[in-house]
């Protein structure tokens, strides 16, 4: 199976579940149009009061439906976009792409990858059990919560459900995410 879109997903409010949209338009340096996290600076609530004029990493966030099966499995009631994301992906393993990894639509529209989004508890607050679920160790033992990626958006154009996604790594030395 090619790598794909899924399904698609807004909140024009900072809420945690997003729901399902027939696409979203991308807008170069700004994220999801409509969506309460687009912007050229830090949107976050929590990284907003800190540094408020930082540049906006988190403008779109993918996570991939495998997450999202694995975890019905475990008993978890999630559903693309309950767990905030933009975009649902399928076919590839995002949190092991390297940072500045590009993801090319269909459209034309394209992000760059900026790293691995950090879940608070707020994954707890949507479903009791939830943060420790996706928790996984690394080589080192240390925690690692690989519940999808941030993009910042370097092409603009609409994304769909079924959209192929061309996966385009960075040149040179490839360096992992981190979490931003």
């Amino acid at each position: 199976m090619p790598n794909s879109v899924v399904g698609v997903h807004l909140s024009p409010e900072h809420t945690f579940t997003k729901q399902a949209q027939s696409s979203i338009e991308l807008i170069a340096g700004v994220g999801v149009q409509g969506d309460a996290h687009a912007g050229k600076t830090v949107k976050h609530s929590y990284l907003r009061r800190k540094k408020p004029e930082k540049p906006n990493l988190r403008q779109v966030h993918l996570i991939a439906s495998e997450l999202i099966e694995e975890l019905r499995k475990e008993g978890f009631n999630v559903e693309r976009g309950s767990m905030g994301e933009n975009i649902t992906t399928s076919g590839m393993q995002l949190t092991s792409l390297p940072h500045g990894t590009r993801l090319v639509f269909a459209s034309g529209a394209a992000i760059e990858l900026t790293g691995i989004r950090t879940p608070c508890k707020q994954l707890n607050g949507f479903q009791d059990g939830l943060l420790a679920a996706v928790r996984e160790k690394n080589e080192s033992g240390a925690f690692r919560r690989p519940v999808g990626v941030l993009a910042v958006v370097v092409a603009s154009g609409t994304v769909s459900p079924n959209d192929v996604i061309d996966v385009q790594l960075p040149t040179g030395a490839h360096r992992p995410m981190e979490f931003i």
